[in-house]
């Protein structure tokens, strides 16, 4: 026995080294790029329209954005002044669909009316430049606040339309 005793160490050495079958690669699907304190101004004619803040950036293979920390934007119009802003505690843009979608706390601000939407999602789509959800609104003016579910608004708020809106409200002719 003592004889075939480094024979099979040997053998037990090989067979221990020997390569095992490869298993399926796995896709990676986590972002290709990451930024962080982002500053970005959007600009058409030489005008600035839309500023964004943001902690972190994460950009995927398919040119999606996620915004883990959150989004702010400010928007501009024509001479520059700005018109409205929108905060949100988690953002996500669709680069297929050219679709934004904030989640958390979501909060629109029209400065020149006074106005402000708060609600827990808020799709932005900016080729239409509309807003919309289906989800609970708060829409706080300078004299009333008007509850609802569901929105279609433009971006600035200068137009809104609470699908099924709550509560007491004016309504004028």
């Amino acid at each position: 026995m003592m004889r075939n005793l480094p024979a099979i160490v040997f053998v037990l050495t090989l067979w221990a080294c020997s390569p095992k079958p490869a298993g399926e690669p796995v896709e990676y699907r986590g972002p290709l790029r990451e930024a962080t304190n982002v500053d970005m101004l959007y600009a058409e004619k030489d005008r600035i329209k839309v500023k964004m803040i943001a902690n972190r950036i994460l950009e995927f293979k398919n040119g999606d954005q996620e915004f883990p920390e959150g989004l702010y934007l400010e928007f501009f119009d024509e001479t520059g002044k700005m018109t409205s802003s929108l905060k949100a505690n988690h953002a996500y843009y669709f680069k297929k669909e050219n679709r934004w979608r904030g989640r958390g706390k979501v909060e629109v601000k029209n400065i020149e009316k006074k106005q402000q939407l708060n609600t827990e999602e808020l799709f932005w789509d900016p080729p239409s430049k509309k807003i919309f959800t289906e989800k609970f609104v708060t829409i706080k003016l300078e004299s009333e606040v008007i509850y609802g579910t569901g929105l279609d608004a433009l971006q600035d708020m200068s137009s809104y339309t609470i699908r099924k809106p709550e509560g007491d409200f004016e309504i004028k002719d």
